[in-house]
C-alpha cells in the first residue's frame, strides 16, 4: 500500500498540503482524521478493534492514575503499618486494571490471529491419539496492523502503571499515537513518551526536513520495488515447488529471500519514516545494518529494533527481575557461581522472549520453531561464554581481531540464513526437506547452462539485483563507518544533488519490478 500512486500522490500529497496550510492548533486534527481514513479504507468495519483498543488503554491508564492519586492524597496521614497495607492494596488494584487491559488487547489479538491455529493443533493432537474431531475453521479477518498497534497500546498502560509518566487525559493524543498512518501497519513500534507529543503538537514547514523525508521515501521505494519485488519472483518459484530443486538452487533462493525481506522491510521503514518526516515527526529507527553483526544476539539488536526493545522491556525484564527468578538467582549464586546466577534467570526470560517473538510472527508451528531456534543459539553462547573467554585468554588470541571479526560476521550470516529458510518454508517438514536437499546430488544441478534464468527471473533481472545489492552494500558500509549520507549529500553542489535524485527516480521507474512479468507483492510484515 505504501508503494502505490494512491498513497504516495493522492493520499500523502493531500495530507501534507492540508497539514502545511492549517494553523498549528488544527494540524493534529489533519493527522488523526487522515489516519482513520487511511485505516478505514484498508480495514473497513474492523476499525472497531482499533477504537476498542484505544478506549481500553486510555480508560485503563486513567484508572491506574486515579487509584494511585487517591492513595498519594492520604499517604502522609496514615500510620506506618496502615500505609504499608494500603500500598499493597493499591498495587493489587493497579495490577488488576492493567491485567484486565492486557487481557482485552491480547485476547482480541490471540482470538483473531491464533484461534484457528490453536484449534487445528488440538484436533491434530487428538487424531494422533485416535480421537477424530470435526473442525470447521472460523472465518476470521485480521485488522490492519493489529500486531503492531496492540504492542504499542499495551506498552502505554504498562508504562503508566510503572510510573514512567502520568496518564494523559487527552483521548485524541492516545488515538493519534495508536493510529498514526505511517507506522500503524508495520511499525516501528513506538513509545508514547517518545512520539505522542511530537505527533500531536504540530510542526511548521521545514525545507530540510521535507528534503530528507523525500530522500528516505525514494530510497525505500528503490529497495522495495527494484530489489525486493524482483527477488520475489525467483523466491516464490522455488519455495512454492521446493521438491523439484536442490543444491545451489535452494541456496540461491534462500539468499535472495534474505535480500528480499531485508530490502522490503527496511525499505518500508524508510518510506514510513520519510512519510512521518514530512510532518516533522521522527519515528524510531528500526534497522541498523544488521548484516554487519558478529553474533545472533547483535543481529537482533540491529534488526527490527523496536520489536526487540519491546520484548526486552516488557517480557525479559518482567520475567528476569520477578521475585521468583531473583530468588533463584540468589540460590544459584550460593550453590553454583556468579555466572550461573546471571545465566539461569536470563535463560528463562529469554525463552519467553523468543517464544513470544515466534508466536508474534505468525500462527504456525514454523514460527514458534523459528523463535526457539534463535533461543537455542543464544543459550548455547551464554552457557559456554566462560569457556570461550578462557580459551582466548590462554591462547592470547585477540577475539576482536579483523580475521576473527570477519569470521564472526560470516557465521552470523549463515545462522540467519538458516533461520530465513525456516521462516519462508511452507512448514517445518518443507524446511527440513529443503535444508537436506542442499547436500543431495550434484550441488550445481539446476544452475548450469543458463538454467538459473528460468526460475521466474531472467539474466537481466539478475544483473539488476546484483547492481542494486552493491548499491545498498556501498551505502551501508559508508554508514557503518560513520558517514551520514543525507547530510553529506546536502552539502554537494545543486546540479550533483539533482543528478542523484533524478537517477534514483529513473531507476525506480525503469527497473521497478511491476507490469506483466511481475505479480503484485504485498509487504511481508504487513501480514503479521
Amino acid at each position: 500500500m505504501y508503494t502505490t500512486y494512491t498513497y504516495l500522490i493522492l493520499f500523502l500529497g493531500v495530507v501534507f498540503l492540508a497539514y502545511t496550510v492549517l494553523p498549528k492548533k488544527f494540524k493534529w486534527v489533519a493527522l488523526l482524521t487522515s489516519s482513520y481514513i487511511f485505516y478505514a479504507a484498508q480495514s473497513g468495519k474492523l476499525t472497531f478493534f482499533l477504537v476498542l483498543s484505544t478506549l481500553s488503554v486510555y480508560l485503563g491508564a486513567l484508572a491506574v492514575d486515579k487509584i494511585q492519586s487517591k492513595f498519594d492524597a492520604i499517604r502522609k496521614s496514615l500510620e506506618k503499618e496502615e500505609r504499608k497495607k494500603r500500598k499493597l492494596s493499591v498495587q493489587r488494584k493497579k495490577k488488576a486494571v492493567v491485567a484486565l487491559i492486557i487481557i482485552i488487547n491480547f485476547g482480541i489479538l490471540a482470538f483473531l490471529k491464533y484461534a484457528n491455529f490453536a484449534t487445528e493443533s488440538f484436533v491434530s493432537l487428538a487424531a494422533h491419539f485416535g480421537k477424530e474431531i470435526e473442525f470447521e475453521p472460523l472465518k476470521l479477518v485480521l485488522p490492519l496492523g493489529i500486531s503492531f498497534y496492540t504492542l504499542q497500546a499495551v506498552s502505554y498502560v504498562i508504562d503508566v502503571y510503572r510510573g514512567k509518566y502520568k496518564a494523559t487525559k487527552n483521548l485524541a493524543k492516545v488515538a493519534l499515537f495508536l493510529s498514526f498512518f505511517p507506522h500503524i501497519t508495520e511499525g516501528p513500534i513506538g513509545r508514547f513518551d517518545v512520539i505522542a507529543d511530537n505527533i500531536y503538537e504540530g510542526h511548521k514547514f521545514n525545507y530540510e526536513n521535507v528534503t530528507f523525508a523525500l530522500q528516505l521515501i525514494f530510497w525505500g521505494l528503490f529497495k522495495k520495488i527494484v530489489i525486493a519485488d524482483r527477488a520475489n519472483a525467483f523466491v516464490k518459484t522455488i519455495f512454492e515447488d521446493y521438491k523439484m530443486y536442490n543444491g545451489a538452487v535452494i541456496v540461491i533462493a534462500v539468499l535472495l529471500y534474505t535480500l528480499q525481506l531485508y530490502s522490503e522491510f527496511s525499505g518500508c521503514m524508510d518510506i514510513v519514516r520519510g512519510s512521518a518526516g514530512l510532518f516533522g515527526v521522527e519515528l524510531q529507527k528500526n534497522f541498523d545494518r544488521p548484516f554487519f553483526s558478529k553474533s545472533v544476539n547483535e543481529f537482533w539488536r540491529r534488526w527490527h529494533i523496536t520489536l526487540g526493545a519491546w520484548l526486552r522491556d516488557y517480557v525479559f525484564y518482567s520475567v528476569s527481575l520477578s521475585k521468583p527468578f531473583m530468588s533463584l538467582s540468589r540460590s544459584a549464586k550460593k550453590h553454583m557461581n556468579a555466572h550461573f546466577a546471571n545465566v539461569i534467570p536470563a535463560a528463562f526470560a529469554l525463552f519467553f522472549v523468543w517464544l513470544g517473538n515466534g508466536i508474534w510472527h505468525g500462527a504456525a508451528w514454523k514460527y514458534i520453531a523459528y523463535g526457539l531456534y534463535y533461543y537455542v543459539i543464544m543459550l548455547i553462547g551464554m552457557l559456554f561464554e566462560p569457556l570461550i573467554a578462557a580459551f582466548f585468554t590462554k591462547t592470547h588470541i585477540n577475539r576482536d581481531g579483523k580475521v576473527l571479526s570477519a569470521l564472526k560476521v560470516l557465521r552470523t550470516f549463515v545462522f540467519v540464513n538458516v533461520g530465513m529458510l525456516m521462516f519462508r518454508a511452507k512448514g517445518l517438514k518443507a524446511f527440513l526437506r529443503m535444508f537436506l536437499s542442499i547436500f543431495e546430488g550434484s550441488f550445481l544441478i539446476g544452475v548450469k547452462n543458463g538454467e538459473l534464468f528460468n526460475y521466474g527471473i531472467d539474466e537481466k533481472d539478475f544483473i539488476v539485483l546484483i547492481v542494486g545489492f552493491f548499491v545498498m552494500l556501498v551505502i551501508s558500509i559508508l554508514q557503518e563507518r560513520g558517514h551520514s549520507i543525507r547530510a553529506e549529500l546536502a552539502k554537494k553542489p545543486l546540479p550533483l544533488r539533482w543528478a542523484i535524485y533524478i537517477a534514483l527516480i529513473a531507476a525506480i521507474v525503469i527497473f521497478g519490478a511491476y507490469g506483466q512479468n511481475y505479480g503484485k507483492v504485498d509487504f511481508i510484515y504487513g501480514q503479521f
